[in-house]
């Protein structure tokens, strides 16, 4: 075998071992490494929500970070995303490998994703309506953990409002959405 040729099977190699690894990071983030089965997600939910409830997701791809830097992927889906004005209650459920929290702010008058985002990674909350990062419990805590869930109730009058992790860098990486209030 030739020298060029040698280099080409390593590097190969090098690409189909990084490829398999960046697979199995994201089926084990995931939570469907081996078994086929999804992450566990611990039955800790509010009891008897006597509102509407909102079901919110916060997932990541495992924190990789991706290109360097302070990127990664991150996501906030709130199901459904508009609701009647009232007391609402959003149940926040980690499905990710990070841990997570949930914040309800009054949107900014340029939309949603666009707070200034400080040194630290972090957003000014002095305008949050709600929080919920306390796993299997309601309101502020130190973090929804992976597999668990967190959950508040506010009194929602009719508005847009911007539901938001405010995990370092989670935020600046486009874990926010719009919800709106009729």
């Amino acid at each position: 075998m030739t020298r060029a040729g040698a280099r080409l099977l390593t590097v190969l190699g090098a690409v189909g071992l990084l490829t398999l690894a960046a697979i199995s990071g994201v089926a084990l983030s995931r939570g469907d490494f081996g078994s086929g089965r999804r992450l566990a997600i611990a039955n800790c939910g509010p009891s008897n929500a006597q509102s509407t409830v909102v079901q919110v997701t916060l997932s990541d791809r495992g924190g990789a970070m991706m290109g360097g830097g302070n990127s990664m992927m991150v996501s906030l889906n709130a199901t459904p995303n508009s609701v009647s004005a009232g007391t609402v209650t959003f149940v926040a459920t980690n499905i990710g490998a990070l841990n997570h929290e949930l914040l309800i702010l009054p949107a900014p008058s340029d939309g949603v994703g666009t707070r200034a985002v400080g040194s630290d990674g972090k957003i000014d909350e002095s305008a949050s309506l709600g929080e919920a990062s306390t796993s299997c419990d309601n309101g502020p805590g130190q973090g929804i953990t992976p597999g668990t869930t967190s959950w508040v109730s506010v009194h929602l009058t009719p508005g847009n409002y911007e539901l938001l992790c405010d995990v370092p860098w989670h935020y600046a990486n486009g874990m926010f959405t719009s919800f709106r209030v009729n």
